[in-house]
């Protein structure tokens, strides 16, 4: 067992030299370190910088996001997926207006009673920007204190995950003992904790010789580092075949909005349907889906991209309607390319707009493909 103190002084003194110049480190505004928070669950640092900029600048304050719309907001969030992030923040930033006067508690347990909000992300913002010492557990620091402590077993079985929690709350305890008027030092433990997991102590090629307690460090000392922590099989991947359909009607093209319970919920997408019979004809298909008759039909373009453990192929094909096609729910709607621009869409069927956008542009005449590269460019500059 490492000495903690020791451990807690080396970790603090690495970070200050080693930390990495993130824009949700130059503020203690708990708002702003709540979104970066969320936005790097499941998203990789070098995603999120963009997007955590796009999102400070479109809502600055708690009250300006609890006050948006849910569309604008999903539309705000457009290339992080796992959209339900998205829904929690903006409840949670209702919940905040009403019940504490627009500003984040600084008692973790109120922190924790917020929509979406984790023991992690709790952790996370009353540590970094309120400097108390709760603790922090995501998968880079699960991966650093399984393998300085010898935690052999998979930190997510239960038992195993209750112990990561007591020795995390340990640490950032003894960080606290450290902390002075200039020096945050339970924010900046478990900064650096999880920094170590994300940049050093790897889950593969960890690079131990620089590392700052590989002294301390169990599966260091034993050779250990590439089997420790213990993880579960990868599940199976499996194969799925879509088929959506762009339909055209006098300029406009159809959408329909994702149901509630579903995964990226009140998104827009191409209406679309399971087709894994390749011999399947397109026109059938068109009927089944939009239950209406489509003419002209021609392949588009095909997308592959993946939702959790499904590898999607997804075919896309444009036709036209032959009349007015009569909408027979609210989910459906007509809308125009500029209109398309403006809703929040998964990234596959974002894809799908691009291909459209770029069709258009093509057989336009020079001046008029001038004039939309422009508006194109601005529309795409308000996303990123």
């Amino acid at each position: 067992m490492p000495e903690l103190g020791t451990l807690v002084l080396s970790l603090l003194d690495w970070y200050a030299r080693n930390a990495r110049d993130l824009p949700w480190r130059q503020t203690t505004d708990p708002y702003a370190i709540w979104i970066s928070e969320v936005m790097l669950q499941q998203t990789q640092v070098k995603t999120v910088i963009p997007c955590w900029h796009r999102w400070m600048k479109k809502f600055p304050t708690i009250n300006a996001l609890a006050r948006s719309k849910s569309d604008t907001v999903l539309k705000c969030w457009e290339g992080l997926g796992y959209y339900s992030r998205a829904r929690n923040l903006h409840e949670a930033a209702q919940t905040i207006v009403s019940r504490h006067g627009g500003i984040i508690p600084r008692n973790p347990s109120e922190v924790l009673a917020l929509p979406g909000i984790g023991r992690y992300t709790a952790g996370a913002i009353c540590s970094i920007a309120f400097n108390l010492p709760e603790p922090i557990l995501d998968g880079n620091a699960m991966r650093v204190l399984t393998r300085v402590f010898g935690i052999e077993r998979d930190p997510r079985e239960n038992e195993t995950n209750k112990r990561l929690w007591k020795v995390a709350a340990q640490l950032v305890r003894r960080a606290a003992e450290f902390t002075t008027p200039t020096e945050r030092a339970c924010a900046n433990f478990n900064q650096a904790l999880m920094e170590l997991g994300a940049t050093t102590c790897t889950p593969r090629q960890a690079r131990c010789s620089d590392c700052p307690i590989q002294e301390h460090c169990f599966a260091y000392q034993h050779g250990r580092v590439a089997t420790v922590p213990k993880t579960p099989p990868r599940r199976t991947t499996l194969s799925c075949r879509l088929v959506a359909f762009v339909v055209a009607w006098k300029g406009r093209f159809l959408v329909r909005r994702r149901p509630e319970g579903k995964i990226n919920a009140h998104l827009w997408e191409f209406p679309n349907l399971e087709a894994n019979d390749n011999g399947a004809r397109v026109t059938r298909l068109a009927r089944q889906c939009l239950g209406f008759n489509l003419a002209a039909i021609q392949p588009l373009c095909s997308i592959a991209h993946t939702i959790t453990r499904y590898r999607i192929r997804l075919d896309v094909f444009r036709g036209t309607a032959q009349s007015t096609p009569i909408l027979g729910a609210q989910v459906l709607r007509w809308c125009t390319l500029k209109q398309l621009d403006d809703l929040a869409f998964p990234s596959a069927h974002r894809k799908i707009v691009r291909k459209i956008q770029a069709q258009i542009l093509q057989g336009c005449p020079k001046r008029q493909q001038f004039r939309y590269a422009q508006n194109s460019m601005k529309s795409q500059a308000t996303e990123t």
